[in-house]
This record gives C-alpha cells, sequence and structure tokens, in this order.
C-alpha cells in the first residue's frame, strides 16, 4: 500500500512540480502530466507557461490549494473531476461526477459519424445519454447544417451539457430530458447514435481507476452488459427514417453480441469498428429502406 503524499512543498513552479511528480509517481503512471495540469489549474496556466518560468514564486493560498488537490489525485480522484473539465475531440468540456468523463477511445464514434453525414446535409441526429455532451457537441460543431437532439435521464448531466453548448457558442442543438429513445417520440431522425452504459455488474474495472468515481448508471448495465444496448437496438427503429442509421458504442469484447442482437432486430449493413488500440469499439447499423 503506497503511503499518503507528505505536505511539504517548496515554493517555486519547478519545486512545486517535482515534489508532486514524486508524490503521484507510486500510484499513477501519468504523474508528471497529473502535476503540470494540477498545478496550471491553480495558477491558471498553460503547461507551457509553467515551464516557461519555472523559478517564478508559489503563493501560500496556491500551494495550499495545489497540495489539497495532489492528495486528492494521490486517493484516487479523476483529474477531470478535480480540475472540472476534459478535453475531446477539439473542444474543451465541463464535467461533474454528474457525467461520464468523455474518453478518448468514445472519439471514434465521432469520426464514424463526421465520415457518415454529409458535410452540407441537413441531417437530424440524436445523441442519446449524452452526459457531458461530447458527443453531441462535437457533430454539431462539424456539421453546423445538422440539428442535434442530445437526451439524458439525468437533469444533472443535461444542465452540464447545455453548459457546455453555451460556453462553445455550438446553438444547432436542443436537449430534452428521458430515457433513450423515449425522448424521440413522434420525431424522426437520419442517424441515432449513443454511448450506454455497458459495463456487466460484476466486472472487476468497476473498482478500479476513474470508474469508482463516475455515476454507476453511466457505466453499468444489466444481461452482462447488454441491456441498455438491446433496448436501444429495438426502440431506435421507431425514431429513425427508411434506411436511418444506428452507431452504438460497446465494450472490447461485446462486438459479436452486438452485432447479433441488431440483425435480430432486422438491421443491415452491420459494421464493427475497432479504436486505435485495435479493440472493439462501436458497432454501425442501418434500417431497412
Amino acid at each position: 500500500m503506497p503511503v499518503p503524499p507528505d505536505t511539504t512543498f517548496l515554493t517555486t513552479i519547478q519545486q512545486a512540480l517535482h515534489e508532486a511528480r514524486r508524490q503521484l509517481t507510486p500510484v499513477h503512471e501519468a504523474a508528471t502530466l497529473e502535476a503540470e495540469i494540477l498545478l496550471g489549474h491553480v495558477l491558471q496556466q498553460s503547461r507551457a507557461q509553467l515551464y516557461t518560468w519555472p523559478h517564478n514564486p508559489v503563493s501560500a493560498d496556491q500551494l495550499s490549494r495545489f497540495k489539497a488537490l495532489v492528495t486528492r489525485r494521490f486517493n484516487g480522484e479523476p483529474i477531470a473531476y478535480l480540475v472540472g473539465y476534459r478535453e475531446f475531440w477539439d473542444l474543451s468540456l465541463t464535467v461533474s461526477p454528474a457525467t461520464l468523463i468523455p474518453r478518448p477511445e468514445t472519439e471514434r464514434l465521432v469520426e464514424i459519424a463526421l465520415d457518415l453525414i454529409p458535410s452540407e446535409m441537413p441531417w437530424h441526429v440524436a445523441d442519446l445519454g449524452t452526459g457531458s455532451g461530447a458527443i453531441a457537441l462535437a457533430i454539431a460543431k462539424h456539421r453546423p447544417r445538422c440539428q442535434v437532439l442530445a437526451t439524458d435521464l439525468s437533469m444533472a448531466a443535461l444542465t452540464i451539457a447545455q453548459q457546455n453548448a453555451h460556453h462553445l457558442g455550438i446553438t444547432n442543438l436542443t436537449f430534452k430530458k428521458g430515457s433513450w429513445c423515449a425522448p424521440l417520440s413522434g420525431l424522426v431522425f437520419d442517424f441515432i447514435i449513443s454511448n450506454p452504459p455497458y459495463i456487466a455488474e460484476n466486472d472487476p474495472h468497476l473498482g478500479e481507476g476513474d470508474l469508482r468515481y463516475e455515476p454507476a448508471s453511466a457505466l453499468i448495465s444489466a444481461e452482462n452488459g447488454l441491456n441498455d444496448l438491446l433496448q436501444i437496438a429495438q426502440s431506435a427503429p421507431h425514431a429513425l427514417k427508411k434506411g436511418g442509421w444506428l452507431l452504438l458504442e460497446h465494450g472490447f469484447e461485446q462486438g459479436d453480441s452486438v452485432m447479433n442482437l441488431l440483425k435480430v432486430n432486422g438491421y443491415n449493413n452491420i459494421i464493427c469498428y475497432h479504436d486505435d488500440g485495435q479493440r472493439e469499439r462501436a458497432t454501425l447499423a442501418q434500417t431497412s429502406l
């Protein structure tokens, strides 16, 4: 068991970073990066600025706040929650413990979506379980002719997503509260996308890393992680136009299961995509023409 960090910090940027790295290294592989992010957050400086003026002093108040953040990170709290934001695609997004932390793997969904959506076509797109709004906002920004609807069962998450949209000045999207396709009633979409919960209740990874602090409702699904994926697959055709598309993120061992449940529910042209780590990450399917 690692020894908790001590509270002895020196007074310059360089020294503070050195001490934080020393303390975080036993428990976090990216100790250097994390120390830089936390100190940059406290000082309101970029990582580059920290190294431009490494001998600048750190005030007592700044030092106290930095030490507190380092201790919380040592104890496992996610960096994104400590600083209140996360970079995703080309967006800086506010996040909170009410939302899942956007991950680099999910950027694969945005890449697939932007390849699929014609840049000049005014498609109607729905992002189900939007959380911080990461997927919806990335699509809305890069396909400004599209109208995007972002939904979530959590009002707290929707509030964060709306704040992100306002801060980023992205206006071609709306928000609705509700579970999966229920908020889409009476509407028709060209494309539905979702990163739903897909972790099984007994998955040991739930006790590791950032997952310990993220909302369980955004992570865990019944039926060995497939229940929410199945619900979306069953209900999405009622909200998609003929020949419309559904794109789902899923676990790296769920590709075959997701493809099968899509086949059973009448989808065609089913393709499983891999992420940068060559792991099954998302499956795209089309409704009947």
